[in-house]
């Protein structure tokens, strides 16, 4: 079971579910993204993330028309595999469609850049073997990456330096 935070962007609050790794995350509609795919191999039991980016993952679910194989979402920052700002930290990211052939994940990237709902798609160069997508809350903080930093008591976002 996984206890799995939802920032709502609408009530501007926090929600919690309790979820089974088969059952489907918050806001999934047509469960085409359930908890285990979501989570990856992260061992963490408390997950997070926004009810925008899982209404983009329902729209670009949506508009593909088809299955999405999803190799994970969420990361916390030691669990590797990433720079050290990455927008999988924040649960808002999609590593997706590694079992594609590179021509469907061409598709899927136009797709996924041509759609509108996801603040940011990595060109194939840098991801020649998936398709990432995520929907971070503001633009990064830097031209390598990042995502806004949020503290106890925030009431704005605060963006993290970016790494000489």
């Amino acid at each position: 079971m996984a206890k799995i935070l939802v920032y709502n962007n609408d009530t501007n609050r926090m929600e919690t579910y309790y979820k089974g790794e088969d059952e489907a995350m918050p806001y999934n509609t047509g469960r085409t993204l359930k908890v285990k795919e979501f989570r990856g191999s992260s061992k963490s039991p408390t997950l997070w993330t926004s009810k925008r980016a899982m209404q983009a993952w329902n729209s670009q679910r949506y508009i593909w028309g088809g299955a999405i194989p999803v190799g994970f979402a969420f990361k916390r920052s030691w669990e590797g595999g990433h720079s050290g700002q990455s927008q999988h930290y924040a649960g808002v990211a999609f590593d997706v469609a590694q079992t594609f052939t590179n021509a469907q994940r061409n598709a899927l990237r136009n797709s996924a850049k041509n759609s509108g709902v996801w603040s940011y798609v990595e060109p194939a160069s840098l991801t020649p073997t998936w398709v990432h997508f995520d929907k971070r809350a503001l633009s990064s903080a830097c031209a390598s990456g990042g995502f806004p930093q949020v503290k106890r008591g925030s009431v704005r976002y605060v963006h993290l330096s970016c790494p000489r």
